[in-house]
């Protein structure tokens, strides 16, 4: 049996071999986009395990370099010594070997003992996302795994604001995928995880990328940082609420918890001045108790605004039934009861998958705000819009708004979608929905009928001024009006300028 532990391993010798070997694989074109169109895939977290063989016979049987490295370093498939010749140097296979990333046997099969991700214009190693695709033999199931790059990896990598910055923190950083991110914009990054595995996994990361201004501990989440302050916090912690608690990379403890609420607790000691913290979870929902209350209380006292992004909501049977498991049909149903009855003890309804973004509040806004939007997950680059978010409500907030919105004119931000629903045969009244097209995330607002009349009538710039005297000559009642004017530009549909 293969010791599947002796996996990135790299001494001083190897490191510049390594790197040659990650580029010549990026030269095949190994990329997010390029493994999508390849796969015929809308985004990459759209992989099906199930349909694996499908991909290779219909969308990698022309077997080029491509096709190989998909296979090998994405798919966990098995390839032969002449098709890996295709692919890697004589060289680049020795130090991939020396490495514990690829394992050759003695018939010539070759096997990737760790995956190779493409996320953003960087290539990242890890363990496999599907462990129990063991061969014969060959055990792909370290007991301290380091958590693949998923589909929450790469929507806090979208969602991150994206700035020029002195330091950044990833905490929970396994593979080190966010450190690396940040590096590109940072004049420092910390990393740190508790597992010695990841320390070990996120530093092989840091030298095949060959970045100088990252540095990996170990340690329990802020703990090793004493007063270090950062301009970025970004996480990616264990939350699902697990009754077993047996992966240390996915479980955050029975409520899943555990560690997202001592991470919340710590942003006011570490996030500096006009900073933004960023955690990507799933948190359980209790019927009538808002989530957002509740990050709240994690944060205590701390004088900070909060933008809660739902993404995905996942009733709790359904959880249940997707983290059971067992060998037989017996062992299965007794492993959903008991994560069924654990989401039950604790009150959960749903479990929600949530972006957290965190920045320290303006005093002369008033007091810290909470917002909740929801959303479909980000299919590309979203940090701007987060900000633009953050912009927003701190311009709705500021006293001197309506003096400045007197003197201004406003037109829509750009092409936007209008749903309106009626009940037929109901008394309910119908509603209108507002969606600003061509964004990366697809917040939904529900806009009330003045709200609705001003979106529509803005064809063109229009003054404040004209609004004002329209209202008038309508008799509408001019504070109606200023509320709804702010309440667009809160949620970003319109925009102020000047004339």
């Amino acid at each position: 049996m293969t010791d599947n532990r002796a996996t990135f391993l790299l001494s001083e010798g190897d490191i510049h071999l390594l790197r040659d070997a990650v580029s010549h694989i990026a030269l095949t074109g190994y990329s997010e986009t390029a493994l999508c169109r390849h796969l015929g895939l809308r985004d990459i977290i759209d992989l099906q395990l199930r349909a694996i063989p499908i991909y290779r016979e219909e969308r990698l049987a022309a077997r080029a370099p491509l096709d190989i490295a998909i296979d090998l370093f994405f798919l966990q498939g098995v390839v032969r010594t002449e098709e890996l010749g295709r692919l890697l140097s004589q060289e680049d296979r020795e130090v991939m070997v020396r490495s514990g990333i690829l394992n050759i046997d003695g018939s010539g099969k070759c096997r990737a003992k760790a995956s190779i991700y493409p996320a953003g214009n960087r290539l990242v190693f890890s363990d496999h996302a599907w462990p129990q695709l063991s061969h014969q033999g060959y055990s792909t199931v370290p007991g301290d795994q380091v958590m693949f790059v998923g589909a929450d990896s790469r929507w806090l990598a979208r969602a991150t604001i994206r700035r020029p910055i002195h330091a950044a923190l990833d905490l929970c950083t396994g593979s080190g995928i966010h450190a690396l991110l940040a590096a590109a914009h940072s004049r420092k990054v910390v990393a740190v995880d508790i597992n010695n595995r990841a320390v070990r996994c996120a530093k092989f990361n840091v030298l095949a990328s060959n970045f100088n201004n990252v540095e990996v501990m170990a340690g329990d989440l802020f703990e090793p940082l004493r007063n270090e302050r950062f301009d970025l916090i970004t996480a990616n912690p264990p939350f699902v609420p697990s009754p077993m608690n047996s992966l240390t990379f996915r479980d955050g403890g029975p409520s899943g918890e555990d560690v997202q609420r001592r991470i919340v607790a710590g942003l006011s000691e570490h996030l500096s001045p006009g900073g933004i913290a960023q955690i990507i979870t799933e948190i359980g929902e209790r019927d009538g108790e808002p989530i957002v209350d509740r990050v709240r209380q994690w944060l205590g006292n701390a004088f900070m605004d909060i933008h809660l992004l739902r993404l995905r909501t996942h009733a709790a049977a359904g959880y249940a039934v997707k983290h059971a498991e067992g060998d037989t049909p017996g062992a299965f149903l007794d492993s959903v009861k008991l994560w069924a009855d654990n989401l039950r003890s604790r009150g959960f309804s749903k479990i929600v998958s949530v972006l957290l973004t965190f920045q320290w509040s303006n005093p002369a806004c008033g007091i810290p705000w909470s917002r909740v939007d929801e959303s479909l997950p980000p299919r590309r680059e979203a940090g701007h819009e987060i900000e633009a978010i953050f912009a927003a409500e701190r311009m709705i907030r500021d006293p001197g708004l309506r003096s400045r919105l007197e003197k201004g004119r406003l037109n829509r931000t750009g092409p936007i979608t209008l749903l309106e629903g009626r009940l037929l045969g109901g008394d309910l009244p119908p509603t209108c929905r507002a969606t600003l097209m061509g964004q990366p995330l697809g917040v939904e607002f529900v806009l009330n009928p003045v709200e609705r009349d001003l979106i529509l009538c803005m064809d063109q710039p229009v003054e404040v001024s004209t609004l004002l005297a329209i209202a008038r000559q309508a008799g509408m009642d001019i504070k109606t009006l200023y509320e709804a004017l702010e309440a667009l530009l809160g949620m970003g549909l319109i925009k102020l300028g000047h004339f």
